[in-house]
Formats: structure tokens, C-alpha cells, sequence
């Protein structure tokens, strides 16, 4: 008898698993004579190009041992109910900071979900806190070398940690980290900064000590903490002012320039919010260095930028004849200045397209959410409602599909997109996160199918779970 089975639930058409005849209800045993905890051990084997799989047959307990061979980076095409193959791990923390504290009643399950799962970390680029990791997990994720593993260290004061994350062994899991970044595992960071907890002299003290974690610390964002207005009995944090942004960015200024001359890179960066909060210039591409935090909200607006201006540069010349028309952009608040710019210098290129940015209030959170990520149905009815009584009509309204699940045209409260376009009376198309979808869907061109460009959040977004997650930092 096996320790632990694994029930197949699908198989992929055309794949090594349907030419051996194996079928759904099937269950995995092991492979290469080693019992399979999980994806980790999966991935691990299927590494390999020769493999021994044990199979029992659903109907009549039949155990069928198959030799498979196959190309390195082929899969057998099993497909699993988990993602992960095993139990999704919760969060055992209760930090003041969490966004899912946050949320309203009322709102459907999956969302308040908190998971605090490394294998996430290594399979989708979660961050986690490392508190739910035992010695056996850190010692696999360095057996089989998996990276990058994303932490979110939010400070290195382990007493603060303690406080922070609402969680006793807090401080005990950055012994965790150091194992990991003496091992060489590839590791990336992240800090969410809490106003009168870990910024200031504590800020300095986090990005000091994070430093001894080079070579195997990649990069680590800044990112602001994000506050609705359903925090009744939760810990009293405030938002950052522009004073403050300046003081951040000054912070994170000064580090990057000492460890771009001590180490090559300047590993520290800030999220976007705080250059639009301090009123500053986005820094230039460069400094982003291959934009490794794109996903925590890291450099978002300047990739934007440079794919717009390049999609334009692409354009010149050709001819292209431009329909007069009339397309409204809804967006979160905290990106509409940056969208503004570049509809005009889109307008400059193509003086026959009438370009508006809308906006959007975070009516639903609080007006101090101010990223499209989090925009609801119903807020973007109401205000491109508004927006029409006030301006004259357009002919279409674009919105980042970063407003919706992952994969489908559904809002965070359930509204879908087809519900905005009869309710608001005017075509509602989401579009991808990228500057060339972006060009392309003004000027009514075919583009590529949506694909959503996640970035920073909270809390960890589980495999069957991500697509009920919101981001913080979205365009």
C-alpha cells in the first residue's frame, strides 16, 4: 500500500497519458519507485526523461507499472482537482495590515480565503511569510532547488515581525529565509510599509539587513500599505501623505545608490504609488533593472509608457487610415494621469481619435483605494453613467482587465461586463495590461487575447484561488 494517492482528473488530448491508456478517476501511486507528496515531487520526476509511473486503474484496482520516455521539459498531461496535488495551506497570521480583514461582508467565499503556501510562492510568484513552513519544507525547496521563492520579510526586526503579523514564531521564520539564501535558492522580497511601524529607522534597518542575503536576493519592493474603509476594530494604521512619499523615495534613493556600487544592482525598489503620491518622475527603464517586481506594482506605469511609445513608433508611416471616434478609458484614480498623457500623445499621431479618461472613484473600499484592480461592477456603472450626462457621448469604453477574475469577464462583486454595457448603455471591452494592447484597442484593431498582468497584493492567492484575488497595485 501507498502513503499517499493522488486521483487523476482529467487527461490532456493528445498527451503521453492518453496514448498509455490512462483515464480519469485513474490514481497516481508513485513515480520512480517514490511516493508523490505533492506538485513539488511531480515537478521534480517529471524532470526526468525516463520515468516509472504506478497506476491504479479506477474500476478494477488493477496496478499498472508504465515506462514512459520523453523530452526533459515534456509532460505526461495528468491533470489533478489542486493544483497543487495536496491541501491548500491557510494563513496562520493576523496581520494588521491584511486586506482580506479588510473586505465587507457578503461578498462570495472564495474571497476571503488566506493562504500562506510556499509551493504557491514557487508555482505562480505568490509571497509568502514563511511561517507555515516547517524544516521538511525548507529543506525540499533546497534538495530540489526551486526558485524563485518569494518572501514577504515586511521587516527584519523580529520583535516588530512578531507584532506586525499577529504571530509568535514571526521572527523564528526569517531563520528560515537565511537558511534558503545560504543554500543559493533564487529569493525575492517584498515590504509592505506600514505608517509609524515599519517605516523610517526601521525602513533603514530592513533594507540594511537584507543585504546579507546577497547573492540569492534578487530584488525587493516597497509598496504602500492600502487601506479601506472597513477597518472597525482593527489596528489603527493611516495613510501615507505626500511628505512621507518623498521621505520613502529619498529612503529607497540612497540605498539603491550604495548597493548599485557595492553589489552591482540596485536590489531596493519602490512601487509606483509612491512616485504619483510624492508627485515625482517615474525613474527610467534602466533603473528597473529587467523590471523583476513588475507584479508588486514595481515600474508598471514606466513599462506602460515605453510599450506605447514603441507600439506608436511601430505605427508611423503606414498609412493606416483612423475611424473618427469617440473612447472613453476607465481606470483607477491613481493611474489616470499617467493614461491621460499618453492618450495625448496618441491623439498627437492620430488627431481623428477622441480620447477621455475616466476616473474611477472607489465608492465600494473607500476612496482611499485608488487602483483599477479593485474597482467594482456597480462603481464603474454609476460613474461612466455619470460621465455621459456630463461629456459628450463616446462610441466604446475601454477598461484594464485587471478589473476582473482572471480568465473571465466578472467584476469583484459579481457584476459581469456584459451587465456594464446594458446598464451603462455603451460597449464595455476590457483590454490587456500592455501598452501595444492598449494602441491596438483605441485604433479598433484585432489584438491578442486578454491576459491579466498581476502584481502586488496583501495576501497569498492560492492555484484554484487567484482568479478570486484582487491585486493592489493595478494599472
Amino acid at each position: 500500500m501507498t502513503e499517499k494517492l493522488h486521483v487523476i482528473s482529467g487527461i490532456v488530448p493528445g498527451s503521453i497519458a492518453e496514448e498509455l491508456e490512462i483515464e480519469a478517476g485513474d490514481i497516481l501511486c508513485e513515480m520512480n519507485g517514490s511516493v508523490i507528496d505533492d506538485i513539488f515531487d511531480y515537478q521534480f520526476h517529471m524532470e526526468n526523461e525516463y520515468l516509472e509511473i504506478l497506476i491504479r486503474k479506477k474500476d478494477t484496482e488493477e496496478e499498472w507499472l508504465l515506462e514512459v520516455e520523453k523530452d526533459e521539459d515534456e509532460d505526461l498531461g495528468l491533470q489533478f482537482a489542486s493544483g497543487l496535488m495536496d491541501e491548500y495551506r491557510s494563513c496562520r497570521n493576523k496581520c494588521v495590515f491584511c486586506f482580506i480583514d479588510q473586505m465587507p461582508p457578503g461578498m462570495r467565499e472564495t474571497l476571503y480565503f488566506k493562504d500562506d503556501d510556499a509551493r504557491l510562492s514557487f508555482l505562480q510568484g505568490n509571497y509568502v511569510t514563511l511561517t507555515n513552513m516547517s524544516d521538511h519544507d525548507i529543506e525540499r525547496i533546497i534538495h530540489y532547488h526551486l526558485g524563485p521563492i518569494n518572501i514577504s520579510f515586511h521587516t527584519t526586526n523580529p520583535e516588530l515581525r512578531c507584532r506586525m503579523l499577529h504571530n509568535r514564531f514571526a521572527g523564528e521564520a526569517l531563520q528560515k529565509a537565511a537558511r534558503l539564501a545560504e543554500a543559493g535558492v533564487p529569493l525575492n522580497g517584498q515590504i509592505v510599509l506600514c505608517r509609524g511601524l515599519n517605516d523610517g529607522v526601521e525602513l533603514d534597518r530592513t533594507i540594511r539587513d537584507l543585504a546579507s542575503y546577497q547573492p540569492a536576493l534578487g530584488s525587493v519592493s516597497v509598496v504602500p500599505v492600502g487601506l479601506t474603509d472597513y477597518r472597525d476594530g482593527l489596528y489603527p494604521l493611516e495613510p501615507f501623505d505626500e511628505a512621507d512619499a518623498k521621505q520613502v523615495l529619498e529612503q529607497i534613493h540612497t540605498w539603491q545608490k550604495r548597493y548599485l556600487q557595492q553589489y552591482g544592482t540596485r536590489l531596493i525598489h519602490a512601487s509606483d504609488e509612491w512616485y504619483l503620491l510624492a508627485g515625482a518622475e517615474l525613474p527610467d527603464a534602466d533603473s528597473y533593472e529587467g523590471y523583476p517586481q513588475l507584479e508588486n506594482g514595481v515600474g508598471m506605469l514606466r513599462l506602460l509608457e515605453e510599450e506605447v511609445s514603441s507600439a506608436l513608433q511601430e505605427r508611423q508611416g503606414n498609412g493606416q487610415s483612423v475611424p473618427d471616434r469617440a473612447v472613453l478609458i476607465a481606470t483607477g484614480m491613481l493611474a489616470a494621469s499617467v493614461l491621460e498623457k499618453l492618450s495625448g500623445q496618441i491623439m498627437d499621431q492620430y488627431p481623428m481619435l477622441h480620447i477621455s479618461v475616466l476616473p474611477v472613484r472607489n465608492d465600494f473600499f473607500g476612496n482611499r483605494i485608488t487602483v483599477s484592480g479593485l474597482i467594482t461592477g456597480r462603481d464603474l456603472i454609476r460613474q461612466i453613467q455619470e460621465c455621459a450626462a456630463a461629456k459628450p457621448p463616446c462610441e466604446v469604453v475601454l477598461i484594464p482587465c485587471n478589473m476582473l477574475r482572471s480568465g473571465e469577464t466578472v467584476f469583484l462583486d459579481d457584476i459581469t461586463v456584459e451587465e456594464v454595457t446594458r446598464a451603462a448603455g455603451i460597449p464595455v471591452i476590457p483590454v490587456d495590461a500592455d501598452g501595444e494592447a492598449l494602441v491596438s484597442a483605441l485604433l479598433a484593431e484585432t489584438y491578442k487575447p486578454l491576459k491579466r498582468r498581476q502584481q502586488y497584493e496583501q495576501t497569498d492567492c492560492s492555484s484554484d484561488r487567484a482568479s478570486e484575488c484582487r491585486k493592489i497595485n493595478t494599472v
